[in-house]
């Protein structure tokens, strides 16, 4: 670009900004359109039959403050009223082998979700002194079983 453009390019630049501030400045001071005013009835109307609902500040509130009333009350009755609850059972044919230790077992009773947790399983077995008594064999146990009657049925 030469310096000659740059120029002309500038000067239409401060041309079109002056004309800019002049309507601005020297402009119609309010936007044109209807000059009539609408009373607060008259508004209310127009908007409504446009699909609007319109409320006062103070029927907004008060339809506030009634959908909280019921949301507490739902909330309350939902406090008060408990459904009963149902235990589920799990129940599994274990196979003990010979070789097997008593985390084994309590690993394969974990996965079969009899008990939670197979490492305090097999810390119950060895504060009862029963680690070297696991028994081989199938067995039937669940959930509803204590520890304790694991124990006695696959240890000896």
């Amino acid at each position: 670009m030469t310096s000659k453009s740059m120029r002309s390019f500038a000067g239409g630049l401060v041309v079109a900004a002056g004309l800019c501030g002049a309507v601005y400045f020297f402009g119609p001071g309010e936007a044109t359109g209807t000059s009539e005013k609408l009373s607060d009835d008259e508004m209310k109307e127009s908007l409504a039959s446009e699909g609007y609902v319109i409320h006062s500040e103070k029927e907004w509130e008060d339809q506030i403050a009634e959908a909280q009333s019921v949301k507490d009350k739902a909330e309350a009755e939902k406090e008060t009223v408990k459904e009963p609850t149902e235990k589920i059972i799990y129940r599994t044919v274990l196979t003990v082998s010979k070789g097997s230790t008593s985390i084994d077992v309590g690993k394969n009773l974990q996965k079969a979700k009899v008990i939670k947790n197979a490492n305090e399983f097999s810390d119950t077995v060895e504060k009862k002194g029963k680690a070297n008594g696991l028994r081989p064999g199938t067995y039937v146990v669940d959930s509803a079983m204590t520890t304790e009657k694991i124990i006695s049925i696959i240890f000896k």
